[in-house]
C-alpha cells in the first residue's frame, strides 16, 4: 500500500507516536529513536488506540502491519530509513542537532521532515549540507485519524521532494496540503492561534469558562467547520446571493471592537490558575486514556458519516479505503486460484453493526453476503465502469442461514463457489467465517444479469461471459456446498 517500506521517526511523544501508528498500520517498517526509558510503552499504548479506531473506521482490510524497531541512536535509524520524521521539542538548535547526525549517516535520496508547529523550514536548514531535501510535514493529533498534514518547503527545498513527500502521505491516507509560502505557524495554527488568544480573553475576563467556550465550539460552528471549513459555511450565510452578499453585509463588522487577536492577557499566575482549575472541573472525572478513546470514537462515527455522504474529509476516507482494498485485490484474474473458493470479502464489525448485547445484527449478514457477491462481480469484470455503461447482476433470490455469533471489532471474512454461471445466471454460494475459523454463516444467490437501460434480462459482455464461465468449469468440481438449496425449515 505505501509507497516506501521503512521510515525512522525521531522523538516518540504525541506527536511522533502518532506517526508511527499511522506508518505501521499501513505496512511500513518503523525504527525510533527516543531517548525515555517509557518510550516503547508509550508507543505501544497509541498504537492500540490506532488499531481499535481502524477497525470501527475501515470497512478494507490493512496492509500487513510493519515491524517496529527502537533504536539506541540517530545513526541507526538514519542507516534504516527512506523516510525521517523528527519529533522532537521545540528547540532550533535540538532540531538542527538531529538533522547533521541524520546527514552524516543517512542515503543522500532520504528525506527528512520536521513535525515542527510553527518554526520556518529555511531556519530548519539553515546549518545543513543538503538543504535541499527538508520539508516541514505538520500534523495534527492524533496523526493516526486526523488526515492533514501541512508541507511547507523552505527556500532551499527541491520542489520534487515536496511532491514526493505528498505522494508518500497520501498512500498512507493522508490530506497534504502544500503551502506555497513559509510563514511561522503555516496555516491552520494561526488560525487555531487567534481562538486560542480569544479563549483566553474570555477566561481572563469572566466571561465564560473553559467549558462554555468548548460547548460553544462543539455545539455550534465547530460541527459546520468539520465539514466545510470557513468560507464555505459563509458563503452559505450569504444566502442565494452568497460569499459577496455575506461580506458586504457583515464585512463592517470586522471594524467593531468586538476582539483581542493583537493583544495577549498577561500570563500571571492566576490566569494559569483559573485555566487549569477549570479545565480540572470540566473533564477531571475522566482519565486521559478515556478521553483519548472517546475522542477517538468521535472523529471515527463523524469521519464515517461524511464518508457515507461523500463529503469533505470523508471523499478522503473512501479513497483511502478503495486504495486499501484494491491494493489487497490485485491480483490479476489470470492469478487467481480457481481451484477452491474465492476469498471476497473481509471486515472487522464496526459498533453500528451491532446490537444492544454487542452481536452483529442479523440484517448486517446479509450486508456481507452483498459485499461479496459486489467483489465476485468486480473479479469477473462487472465493475463500477461495466454498471455505468453496461449493466450489472441483479439478486433475484437469497437464502441465509446464521449459524453462529460474532461480535462488535472482530474480523470477519467470505470465500465464495460458483455453483452456476452460464449465459444470463449467476448462481453464488458463499460462507462466512470468524478470523478464528468458525463459520457464522451461509448464503446462496441466483443472480440474473440486466441491462440498465432496457431493465430487462440480458447476456453479459464477452469478457464477463468468459470469466464467469471459467470459474463455473473450475468450480463446478468442487465439493457440493453443505446446505445449498436448502429451504426454511429443513435441518440444519
Amino acid at each position: 500500500m505505501a509507497q516506501i517500506k521503512s521510515a525512522g521517526v525521531i522523538g516518540a511523544g504525541v506527536i511522533g507516536s502518532g506517526w508511527i501508528a499511522r506508518l505501521l498500520l499501513n505496512g511500513v517498517n518503523v525504527c525510533v529513536f527516543d531517548p525515555s526509558k517509557e518510550a516503547p510503552k508509550n508507543v505501544d499504548k497509541v498504537i492500540q488506540n490506532a488499531e481499535r479506531a481502524y477497525k470501527n473506521l475501515l470497512k478494507s482490510k490493512l496492509p500487513e502491519k510493519g515491524n517496529l524497531t527502537f533504536a539506541k541512536t540517530i545513526t541507526d535509524v538514519s542507516k534504516s530509513s527512506e523516510l525521517i520524521i523528527e519529533a522532537v521539542p521545540e528547540r532550533l538548535s535540538a532540531k538542527q542537532s538531529v538533522y547533521d547526525e541524520i546527514e552524516s549517516n543517512g542515503s543522500k535520496d532520504l528525506i527528512i521532515t520536521s513535525s515542527t508547529s510553527g518554526i520556518l523550514p529555511s531556519d530548519l536548514q539553515s546549518e545543513m549540507k543538503h538543504p535541499e531535501r527538508l520539508i516541514v510535514a505538520h500534523p495534527f493529533n492524533p496523526v493516526y485519524l486526523l488526515p492533514l498534514v501541512e508541507l511547507v518547503g523552505g527556500k532551499q527545498t527541491a520542489h520534487e521532494v515536496i511532491d514526493k513527500a505528498s505522494t508518500i502521505f497520501t498512500h498512507i491516507g493522508m490530506f497534504p496540503l502544500q503551502i506555497k509560502k513559509e510563514i511561522p505557524a503555516f496555516i491552520a495554527d494561526r488560525l487555531l492561534e487567534s481562538v486560542w488568544r480569544e479563549a483566553l480573553w474570555l477566561v481572563n475576563d469572566n466571561v465564560a469558562t473553559t467549558e462554555e467556550i468548548d460547548d460553544a465550539i462543539r455545539y455550534g460552528f465547530g460541527l459546520r467547520w468539520a465539514q466545510m471549513g470557513l468560507f464555505e459555511t459563509y458563503r452559505l450565510a450569504g444566502g442565494e446571493a452568497g460569499m459577496r452578499h455575506f461580506i458586504s453585509q457583515f464585512g463592517p463588522c470586522l471594524e467593531w471592537p468586538w476582539t483581542h487577536l493583537m493583544d495577549v492577557p498577561e500570563f500571571t499566575d492566576e490566569l494559569v490558575d483559573k485555566v487549569s482549575s477549570q479545565s480540572d472541573a470540566q473533564s477531571g472525572q475522566y482519565s486521559i486514556d478515556e478521553l483519548m478513546q472517546k475522542r477517538d470514537d468521535n472523529l471515527v462515527d463523524f469521519l464515517k458519516a461524511l464518508k457515507e455522504n461523500r463529503w469533505g474529509a470523508g471523499n478522503l476516507l473512501k479513497e483511502y479505503d478503495e486504495a486499501l482494498s484494491n491494493a489487497a485485490n490485485k491480483l490479476e484474474f489470470s492469478e487467481l486460484d480457481l481451484s477452491q473458493p474465492i476469498d471476497t470479502y473481509s471486515t472487522h464489525i464496526p459498533k453500528e453493526w451491532a446490537d444492544y448485547n454487542g452481536h452483529m445484527t442479523e440484517a448486517r449478514y446479509l450486508d456481507c453476503f452483498s459485499e461479496a457477491t459486489t467483489e465476485l462481480m468486480s473479479i469477473i469484470g462487472a465493475d463500477e465502469e461495466y454498471i455505468a455503461k453496461v449493466g450489472s447482476y441483479f439478486t433475484v433470490e437469497t437464502h441465509i442461514r446464521h449459524l453462529d455469533e460474532v461480535l462488535i471489532g472482530e474480523r470477519i471474512y467470505s470465500k465464495t463457489q460458483v455453483i452456476y454461471g452460464q449465459n444470463k445466471k449467476l448462481h453464488l454460494f458463499h460462507w462466512l467465517h470468524h478470523n478464528d475459523g468458525r463459520l457464522l454463516a451461509t448464503a446462496e444467490h441466483m443472480l440474473i444479469h440486466v441491462d440498465l437501460k432496457t431493465r430487462g434480462a440480458s447476456m453479459p459482455s464477452d469478457l464477463v461471459m468468459d470469466r464467469m464461465e471459467r470459474i463455473y468449469n473450475a468450480h463446478k468440481n468442487l465439493p457440493k456446498p453443505e446446505g445449498i438449496s436448502r429451504a426454511v425449515g429443513d435441518k440444519v
